[in-house]
C-alpha cells in the first residue's frame, strides 16, 4: 500500500504563501506581508461566491433545478393531507359496518334506523350510512397517490440532473481558469508552493467545491422545503397539538447535539491517545536497528500497548455515550408519541375539535418536518467544506502574477546582438529570503563569444542563468540585453531568443521527435533531423527500433542520462537561439560524446552568445572567456592561461580536479580490469554528492522522492530506479484476497459474552420499528369503537405501551452501543499489538524496502486496524438490528394479512435495492471520474514539476490545451452521471408512493370483499415499507465491510510472514563461555533493497578474543556493512561469519545480540529519561540504579548528569534532541557498557565530536574496550593507532592489514592516508 501516505504540507488553510507579496521586487516587506496575512485569514469565501463562474445558462438551470426541488419537497407533506382524509373515510366506514352488524338495524335513506321495532320508526341516533363508496374512494385515492409518485419521479430527476450539469459546467470552468492562472505564475511562486500540494488542490479541493454546488444543494433545498411545509401543515390543521409535539423537540435536539459533540470530542481524544501510541510506533520503527541491536522488541511492544489502552478507553466511552444518548432520544420520541396520542385523543373525544384524520395529519407532518430538518442539516457540512476548499483556489485565481509570462506587454527588439550585462545584481530566492545568492554581481558577456562560468557549488552560477531567462527579477541592480533592461522586454519574446540545456534535462512523455519539436512549434522533420545531427544524437536515435517515434517515457525515464542530454541539446539548437545557456549540459556524457557535442557547439558559435556553466574544467579550456565565481560575485575573468597564472579560484579548482583524476588513474592501473568499469561512475560521483544536493535544491519537485528513500544519495539515477521499482511492485501487494469473516471473529473470540449481550440488545432495537407501526395502527383502529369510554381506556393502554417501549429502548440501545464498542475496540487494540509485534520481528532487510518506510507502517497500524471494525464491533450490531427489524416486520405482516403482504412484497426489491443501486452507481461514476482526473493529474503534475523547462521554452499554451481536452471527457461523464443518477434518484424517491398506491388500492378491495379491518391494512403496509428501508440500510454497510476484510487480510499477511532472521524464535545454538572470537570468511554481500550494488566482495579478516580490530577506508567501502552482518541484521550472500567457531546463521539471534554492544556514529536515543536510555542496554532484566551509575562513571557521563536539575530523570527529548552530540555519544557508550557485552562495536563513535569531547569520549571508550573483543571504524586515524589489527578496506575487500607500525613500513595505502590525510578512493 504505497499510495496510502499522502504528503501534504503542514500549512493552515487560508494562509497561502506570502513569501513574495511585495511590490514586484522581492524586498522582504514584512509589514505588507502581515497585513496580507490578516486579510486572507478573515476572507472566507461566502457561499454564493462559490457560484462566481456561473454563466446565464447556469443560472437558468439552477433556477429550474431549485423549482423542481421545491415541488419535490412539497410532495411529502401533500400526501399527508390525502392520508388524513383516507383515515377518516376508513373510520367512518368501519363505524357504519359495526352499526349495521347489530341485528335489527338497517340503512334507510342514507340513515341508520331500527326496523320492525315497537319504537316509532323515526327514532334514531341518525348515523348516516351508505354514503361511503370505499371502492371508488380507494381508486381516487390510489390515483392521486400514483400521480404524486409520477410527479416526484419527474421533478426529482430534473432537480438532480440539472444541478449536476450546472455543477459540472462551473467546475470545469473553474479548473480551466485555475490551471491557466497557475501556468502564468512566476517561478518564484512555484518555489513556495509544492507540486504535491498543487495537485492535491486540483483534485481534492475542487471536488469539495463540486460537492457543495451540485446535487447536494438540490437535495438540501428539497429537504428544507419538506420540513417547512410539514410544520406549516401541522400548524394549519391544529396548532395546539403541533405545539405539544414540538415542545419535546428541544430535548431531542439536545440529545442529538450531545451525540454530535461527544462523538467529535471522544474521537479527538481517541485520536490524540492513539497519536501517542503512533509516535511510539514511529520512533521504534524508524530506529529499528537500535531496537534490534539491544533486543528491545518485547519492551517496545509493551510500551506501545500501554499507550493503546488509553485510546481503547476513549473508544469505549464514546460507544457508551452514543448508546446512552441514542437510547435517550428514542425514549423521548416514544414519550412524545404517547403524549401526542393521549392529548390528541382527548381533543377528539372531548372537544370534537379534530377528527382522527386530522390527528394523523398533524402527527405525521410534524415528524416528516423534523426528519427532513435533520437530514438537511447534514448537507451543511458539505457546504462548509466547499467554502474552506474554495478559499485557497480563489486566492490563487485572484492573484496577479509578478511576471506574467503569457502577457503581451513589454518591448520586442527588431534585431539583437546578444550582449548581456549584469550591473550590481543582488539576489535571493523568494523561498529562502535569508540566503543571499548573488552579491553585487557585475559582469559583461560579449556577443558571439563563448563564456564559461566556473566556481564552487552554490556560488551563484546557475542563478545567473535563471536571471538571464527572467525566471526571477534581481532584488537590486539590473540585467540588460543589448543595453535594454530585460524587465522592459516581453517575457515570451525574450525566452524565444534563448535556448537552454540543463544539467538534468527534462523530457516530456511523448516521442523523441515531439520533444525536439517543442523547441520550435513549426519545425519540419528535416529541421529535427538536422538538429539531432548537430547535437550528435542522430546515430543513437536511428539505432532505436522506432527511431524518431520512440517514446521517451515518463520524465524521459527510458533514456540514459547522455541520451536525454543530447535530445535536450537538439531541442535547444532547433530554436536557432541568439543566446544559448548550457548549465553543465555535458555532465552526463562520456568523454567521447562530450568532445563531439563540444565540437558541434563550437560550430554554431558564430553569431550566437553561448554561456556555459561547467564543473568539469576540461570542457572549458577552449572557450573565449572564463569568469570565476565565488560567494555570488564574479572575482576573476580571462582565458584559461591567464587565469592559471593568476593563481586564483580557477587555479585551485583546476589543481584539485587534476589531482583527483591522477590518483584515480593510478588506482585504475593497479586494480586492472575488474574495477575499471566502476571508475567513470566514481568520477561522476565524487563531485556528484554536491551536484545532486544542488540539483535537489533547484528541482524541488524531484527531491520529494528522496525524502521517502532513506538511503545515501548514490547517483540521482539510483532514486529513479527505486521509484520505478516501486511502481512495478505495488500491484503484487494489492491483489490481496479478502479475509474470511470467521477468521476476523476468531481474534474477537475472548469478547463473546459482550457480543451476545450486544446482539440481544440490537435485536430488540430492531424489533422496535415494526412494533411502532403495530401500535400506531392499533390507535387508528380504536377510533372506530362505538363506546367512548372503551376507546379512552384502549388509547391510554397503547400510550402506556409507548412509554414502556421508550424505557426499554434506553436499556437496549445502551447495551448495543457499549458492548459492541468494547468488543470492537479490544479487537482493534489486539490487532494493533499483534501487528506491531510482527513488524518488530521482521528482518532489517524488510524495513529497507521503500514500501515499508516508517510512515507507511505507522499509518497501516493506525488505519487498517480501525478499518477492521467495519466487519466487527458496532457494524455487527447494525446488521443484527436490520435483520431483526425485517424478521419481526414480516412476521407481523403475514400474521395479519398474507395476501396484502405478498402484494407489497412485489415492491420489496425495488424499495430495498434502489438505495443500493444508487450507491453502486455513484461509486462507479466516482471511479470513472478518478481515472479521468488521474489522466488530467498527470498533465498537471508534468506541468508543475517541470515548470522551469516549460517556461524556458514557452510551452504553457500547449499544456493548457492538452489539459482542457482531458477535462472535456470529465464533463461528458458528468452529463451521463446526471441522467443516470437523476433517474435512479427519482425512481428511489417515487417508488414509495407507487408502492403505497398499489397496496392501498388492494387493501381497499380486501376491506370491502374480505372484511379485513382497516387498521390491519395500515399495519401491514407501514411495517413492510419501513422494513424495506432497513434492508437498504443493511446493504449500505457492505462497502465498509469489504474494506474491513481487505484490511484484515493485510494484517494476516503481515502476521504470517516468516522473516529469514527471526528474533522471536528460540531456535539456534547457544553456549556458555562466550569468548568473542570473530572470523569473516570470504563474505560477499549486497543490500536486498539495492541488489545491483555489490557492497562486500569477499571480505576475510579475523579477530581473537580481547583484540581490537580497526577498519579504515573511504565511505561506502563496506566497513559499517561488516558490523551489520556481525549483528545479524543481514546474512551474507556467500561466505560465512564465524563466532567462536560457530556459523552465525546457526546461532540464536537473541543470544548473539545479547553478547554484542554497539555505539554508532549517530546514536539513537529514545524519548524517555537518561536512566531509561542507559537501562535500554540490557532489556532482559531490571537493572539496579547502582549499575547504571557505575556505567555512567565509566562513560565519563556521571558528572555531567549530576549537574542537570533532574539528574538521571532528565528527559532527552525525541531522538535525544535536548542533548549535545557528545552527551548523546556518552549515553550510548554507557548503554553499551551496561550490557556488559563480550564484543564491542564502535562505528565512528567519536566522529561527530569536537576535540574536547572527543578526548573525554576516547578515554571512556578505551576503558570500555578492556577485556572485550572490539571492532572500531574510524575516519580519524589518530583514534586507532594503538589497535591490535588495522584493516584497510576498499570496494568491499581488505587490501592490507597489520599493526600501525607494520603498515607504515609497507608504505602502501595506509601510509598514504596517514601522511596526506587524503581519502582513499
Amino acid at each position: 500500500m504505497s499510495d496510502s501516505v499522502i504528503l501534504r504540507s503542514v500549512k493552515k488553510f487560508g494562509e497561502e504563501n506570502h513569501a513574495f507579496e511585495s511590490d514586484g521586487s522581492y524586498n522582504n516587506d514584512k509589514k505588507s506581508r502581515l497585513q496580507n496575512k490578516k486579510k486572507s485569514e478573515s476572507t472566507q469565501v461566502g457561499f454564493f461566491q462559490l457560484f462566481r463562474f456561473s454563466s446565464s445558462t447556469d443560472i437558468w438551470l439552477m433556477l429550474v433545478g431549485s423549482l423542481c426541488a421545491i415541488l419535490h419537497g412539497i410532495a411529502h407533506p401533500a400526501i399527508l393531507i390525502v392520508f388524513g382524509i383516507l383515515t377518516d373515510l376508513f373510520i367512518d366506514y368501519d363505524i357504519e359496518i359495526q352499526e349495521l352488524s347489530i341485528p335489527g338495524k338497517a340503512c334507510v335513506n342514507n340513515t341508520i334506523v331500527w326496523i320492525n321495532s315497537s319504537f316509532n320508526q323515526n327514532v334514531t341516533n341518525g348515523t348516516s350510512c351508505g354514503l361511503v363508496d370505499v371502492e371508488n374512494e380507494m381508486i381516487k385515492f390510489a390515483s392521486v397517490y400514483a400521480g404524486i409518485g409520477v410527479a416526484v419521479l419527474i421533478t426529482a430527476y430534473i432537480q438532480i440532473c440539472v444541478w449536476i450539469i450546472t455543477g459540472a459546467r462551473q467546475v470545469e470552468k473553474m479548473r480551466k481558469i485555475y490551471f491557466r492562472r497557475i501556468m502564468r505564475m512566476e517561478i518564484g511562486w512555484f518555489d513556495c508552493n509544492s507540486v504535491g500540494e498543487l495537485n492535491t488542490k486540483f483534485s481534492d479541493n475542487i471536488n469539495k467545491i463540486n460537492d457543495a454546488i451540485a446535487d447536494q444543494l438540490a437535495v438540501f433545498i428539497q429537504r428544507i422545503t419538506s420540513a417547512l411545509f410539514g410544520f406549516l401543515l401541522g400548524f394549519y390543521r391544529g396548532w395546539k397539538l403541533t405545539l405539544v409535539i414540538i415542545s419535546a423537540s428541544p430535548l431531542i435536539g439536545i440529545g442529538a447535539a450531545i451525540i454530535g459533540l461527544s462523538v467529535a470530542k471522544f474521537t479527538d481524544l481517541e485520536l490524540k491517545a492513539y497519536a501517542k501510541a503512533g509516535s511510539v510506533a514511529d520512533e521504534v520503527i524508524s530506529s529499528i536497528r537500535t531496537v534490534a541491536a539491544f533486543g528491545g522488541e518485547k519492551k517496545e511492544v509493551e510500551r506501545y500497548e500501554k499507550n493503546l489502552v488509553f485510546a481503547q478507553r476513549w473508544g469505549i466511552r464514546k460507544g457508551m455515550v452514543i448508546g446512552f444518548f441514542t437510547g435517550y432520544m428514542w425514549c423521548l420520541i416514544f414519550f412524545c408519541y404517547a403524549l401526542a396520542f393521549w392529548y390528541g385523543s382527548t381533543l377528539i373525544l372531548d372537544g370534537d375539535e379534530y377528527t382522527p384524520g386530522t390527528l394523523v395529519q398533524i402527527f405525521l407532518s410534524v415528524i416528516v418536518g423534523a426528519i427532513n430538518l435533520g437530514h438537511a442539516s447534514s448537507c451543511l457540512e458539505a457546504f462548509a467544506t466547499g467554502r474552506v476548499a474554495a478559499t485557497s483556489i480563489f486566492e490563487t485565481i485572484d492573484r496577479k502574477p509578478i511576471m506574467d509570462c503569457m502577457a503581451d506587454d513589454g518591448y520586442k527588439l527588431d534585431r539583437i546582438k546578444g550582449e548581456i550585462e549584469f550591473q550590481n545584481v543582488t539576489f535571493h530566492y523568494p523561498s529562502r529570503p535569508e540566503v543571499q545568492i548573488l552579491n553585487n554581481l557585475n559582469m559583461v558577456i560579449k556577443p558571439g563569444e563563448m563564456t564559461a562560468l566556473v566556481g564552487p557549488s552554490g556560488s551563484g552560477k546557475s542563478t545567473a542563468l535563471q536571471l538571464i531567462q527572467r525566471f526571477y527579477d534581481p532584488s537590486e541592480g539590473m540585467v540588460t540585453l543589448d543595453g535594454h533592461d530585460i524587465r522592459s522586454l516581453n517575457i515570451r519574446w525574450l525566452r524565444d531568443q534563448i535556448g537552454i540545456v540543463e544539467q538534468e534535462p527534462v523530457l516530456f512523455s511523448t516521442t523523441i521527435a515531439e520533444n525536439i519539436r517543442y523547441g520550435r512549434k513549426e519545425a519540419t522533420m528535416e529541421d529535427i533531423i538536422q538538429a539531432a545531427k548537430d547535437a550528435n544524437a542522430y546515430n543513437f536515435i536511428m539505432n532505436l527500433p522506432q527511431q524518431f517515434d520512440t517514446l521517451v517515457g515518463e520524465g524521459g525515464g527510458q533514456m540514459s542520462g547522455g541520451q536525454k542530454q543530447r535530445i535536450a541539446i537538439a531541442r535547444a539548437l532547433i530554436r536557432n537561439p541568439k543566446i544559448l545557456l548550457l548549465d553543465m549540459a555535458t555532465s552526463a556524457l562520456d568523454n567521447e560524446s562530450e568532445a563531439m557535442v563540444q565540437e558541434a557547439l563550437s560550430k554554431i558559435q558564430h553569431g550566437h552568445t553561448i554561456i556555459s556553466v561547467a564543473h568539469r574544467l576540461s570542457t572549458v579550456r577552449a572557450v573565449d572567456v572564463i569568469i570565476g565565481f565565488e560567494h555570488g560575485t564574479a572575482v576573476e575573468r580571462g582565458t584559461h592561461e591567464e587565469l592559471l597564472e593568476r593563481k586564483g579560484i580557477y587555479f585551485t579548482l583546476v589543481t584539485l580536479q587534476s589531482h583527483g583524476e591522477k590518483a584515480l588513474n593510478e588506482k585504475g592501473e593497479k586494480g586492472k580490469e575488474e574495477t575499471e568499469d566502476n571508475i567513470p561512475e566514481k568520477t561522476l560521483n565524487r563531485g556528484g554528492y554536491q551536484d545532486s544536493l544542488r540539483a535537489s535544491i533547484r528541482q524541488r519537485s524531484r527531491s520529494q522522492l528522496s525524502h521517502l528513500a532513506h538511503e545515501p544519495p548514490l547517483a540521482v539515477v539510483d532514486h529513479k530506479s527505486t521509484y520505478e521499482d516501486k511502481g512495478k511492485d505495488v500491484p503484487e501487494e494489492e491483489n490481496i484476497h479478502p479475509a474470511p469473516f470467521l477468521r476476523i471473529m476468531k481474534y474477537n473470540a475472548p469478547e463473546w459474552p459482550y457480543m451476545v449481550a450486544g446482539a440481544l440488545g440490537a435485536a430488540v432495537n430492531g424489533a422496535v420499528t415494526p412494533l411502532y407501526s403495530f401500535l400506531f395502527s392499533q390507535i387508528l383502529g380504536t377510533f372506530s369503537i362505538p363506546d367512548v369510554e372503551e376507546q379512552r381506556s384502549q388509547i391510554y393502554d397503547i400510550c402506556l405501551l409507548f412509554v414502556v417501549m421508550g424505557c426499554v429502548s434506553i436499556v437496549t440501545q445502551f447495551l448495543q452501543g457499549y458492548t459492541f464498542a468494547k468488543s470492537g475496540e479490544l479487537l482493534t487494540k489486539r490487532l494493533r499489538k499483534f501487528g506491531f509485534k510482527a513488524m518488530l520481528g521482521q528482518d532489517i532487510g524488510w524495513f529497507d524496502d521503500l514500501r515499508n518506510n516508517p510512515g507507511t507502517l505507522t499509518t497501516r497500524l493506525a488505519t487498517d486496524a480501525s478499518q477492521v471494525q467495519g466487519a466487527a464491533g458496532s457494524q455487527i450490531g447494525m446488521m443484527v438490528n436490520s435483520f431483526s427489524n425485517i424478521a419481526v416486520a414480516l412476521i407481523v405482516a403475514f400474521f395479519f394479512s398474507w395476501k396484502l403482504t405478498l402484494v407489497i412484497m412485489c415492491f420489496f426489491p425495488f424499495l430495498a435495492l434502489s438505495g443500493a443501486l444508487q450507491t453502486r452507481l455513484l461509486t462507479d461514476f466516482a471511479s470513472q471520474d478518478k481515472q479521468v482526473l488521474e489522466k488530467a493529474g498527470q498533465v498537471t503534475n508534468e506541468a508543475f514539476s517541470n515548470i522551469r523547462t516549460i517556461a524556458g521554452i514557452g510551452l504553457q499554451e500547449q499544456f493548457v490545451e492538452v489539459f482542457e481536452t482531458e477535462l472535456e471527457k470529465l464533463f461528458k461523464i458528468a452529463i451521463r452521471k446526471a441522467n443516470v443518477y437523476g433517474f435512479c434518484f427519482g425512481f428511489s424517491q417515487s417508488i414509495v408512493f407507487i408502492a403505497n398506491a398499489a397496496s392501498y388500492r388492494y387493501g381497499g378491495y380486501l376491506i370491502l370483499y374480505e372484511g379485513l379491518h382497516f387498521s390491519h391494512v395500515f399495519r401491514v403496509i407501514s411495517s413492510v415499507v419501513l422494513s424495506a428501508t432497513a434492508v437498504g440500510r443493511a446493504i449500505s454497510y457492505t462497502p465498509s465491510y469489504a474494506k474491513a476484510k481487505i484490511s484484515a487480510a493485510r494484517f494476516f499477511q503481515l502476521l504470517e510472514r516468516r522473516p529469514p532472521i527471526s528474533v522471536y524464535s528460540g531456535m539456534g545454538e547457544k553456549w556458555n563461555n562466550f569468548q568473542g572470537k570473530i572470523d569473516f570468511v570470504d563474505c560477499k554481500f549486497t543490500y536486498p533493497s539495492r541488489p545491483t550494488v555489490q557492497v562486500l566482495n569477499g571480505l576475510s579478516v579475523s579477530v581473537k578474543p580481547g583484540q581490537t580490530l580497526a577498519f579504515v577506508g573511504s565511505s561506502g567501502c563496506g566497513k559499517s556493512t561488516s558490523i551489520q552482518l556481525l549483528e545479524r541484521f543481514y546474512d551474507p550472500d556467500q561466505g560465512r561469519v564465524m563466532i567462536d567457531g560457530h556459523d552465525s546463521k546457526n546461532v540464536n539471534v537473541q543470544f548473539l545480540r545479547s553478547n554484542i554492544g554497539i555505539v554508532s556514529q549517530e546514536p539513537v536515543l529514545f524519548a524517555c529519561s537518561i536512566m531509561d536510555n542507559i537501562k535500554y542496554g540490557d532489556n532482559t532484566k531490571e537493572i539496579p540504579k547502582e549499575r547504571v551509575i557505575e556505567a555512567a562513571k565509566q562513560a565519563q557521563l556521571h558528572d555531567f548528569v549530576m549537574s542537570l536539575p533532574d539528574k538521571y530523570e532528565t528527559n532527552v527529548g525525541s531522538h535525544g534532541s535536548q542533548l549535545s552530540r557528545g552527551e548523546k555519544q556518552r549515553i550510548a557508550i554507557a548503554r553499551a557498557i551496561v550490557r556488559d557485552p563480550k564484543i564491542l562495536l564502535l562505528d565512528e563513535a567519536t566522529s561527530a565530536l569536537d576535540t574536547e569531547s572527543e578526548k573525554t569520549v576516547q578515554i571512556a571508550l578505551d576503558k570500555a574496550r578492556k577485556g572485550r573483543t572490539c571492532i572500531v571504524i574510524a575516519h580519524r586515524l589518530s583514534t586507532i593507532q594503538n589497535s591490535d589489527i588495522i584493516a584497510v578496506m576498499s570496494q568491499g575487500v581488505v587490501i592490507e592489514k597489520g599493526t600501525h607500525e607494520d603498515l607504515m613500513a609497507q608504505k602502501g595505502a595506509y601510509y598514504k592516508l596517514v601522511t596526506t590525510g587524503a581519502p582513499i578512493s
